[in-house]
């Protein structure tokens, strides 16, 4: 009979240890969860500035060659292959290009807002807090208590959509 009552009590124990995790992820779940929210922000503002040098690059050589001959020869990398063509020809394929690429940097510009909504509303939810985040938020109250500084301040190591 011992045998069977440890083997009711081990069975009762791993029923309230089961109905112990629905009530929510642990705390390194959520932790993990934030990080990799944030991690996804952080590729997608590197992708959008990646690109955003690409335009800046795109930029100053159409400036360039809108001031060369139409009929110049100019060379054009196209997949690692370096080919001869014309200034009218690359010219408006430059320009298409860099439409394009603005048209990608708007499209991860919004995808960034949105992924900081989701990392605020997922702070919120589990009530998440960072570190450095309650010293900056203290400094910046107790300097709006002292007068003017209060706005100057502020901001530091919280994240904002």
């Amino acid at each position: 009979m011992a045998a069977t009552n440890s083997s009711n009590g081990s069975t009762a124990a791993s029923k309230s240890n089961s109905s112990g995790k629905q009530s929510g992820p642990s705390a390194e779940q959520v932790v993990a969860g934030f990080q990799r929210l944030r991690q996804e922000q952080r590729s997608l503002a590197t992708k959008a500035a990646e690109l955003e040098m690409e335009i800046n690059e795109h930029s100053l050589v159409i400036d360039a060659l809108r001031e060369v001959d139409p009929s110049r020869k100019c060379y054009r990398l196209i997949g690692g292959v370096l080919v001869e063509r014309t200034v009218k020809e690359v010219l408006p394929a430059l320009e298409n290009n860099k439409e394009q690429i603005t048209k990608i940097v708007d499209s991860l510009s919004t995808q960034m807002q949105t992924k900081g909504r989701e990392l605020n509303e997922y702070r919120e939810r589990f009530n998440i807090r960072i570190v450095g985040e309650e010293e900056a938020a203290n400094k910046s109250s107790s300097s709006n208590q002292e007068g003017e500084a209060g706005a100057a301040k502020g901001g530091t190591g919280v994240l904002v959509s």
